[in-house]
């Protein structure tokens, strides 16, 4: 019984992020921890995906994102079900 609880207490405790990672992501507007939740992509990752959206305008597809120095295609597949890019926030 005691196992149950603790395996019931750590399904709930996993599920926010899962919700998260459930919904669409969108590289245009979405923040650093936001970006952070998407499959290999860390702080560092993520604060590049931020400055390149910065520099550039914003990303008119989301294959773009291997444009940044360490993200290849592989990354990009990995997240593709959940990643989106819209209208660039002004």
């Amino acid at each position: 019984m005691h196992i149950l609880r603790k395996l019931i207490i750590l399904i709930f405790l996993g599920m926010p992020m899962t919700l998260l990672a459930a919904g669409e992501v969108d590289i245009n507007t979405a923040d650093k921890e936001t970006l952070m939740t998407l499959s290999g992509v860390g702080e560092s990752f993520a604060q590049k995906i931020i400055t390149y959206r910065e520099r550039n305008g914003g990303f008119k597809t989301v294959q773009e994102l291997t444009n940044i120095r360490g993200i290849g295609p592989g990354l990009v597949e990995k997240n593709r079900d959940i990643l989106t890019a819209g209208k660039p926030a002004e």
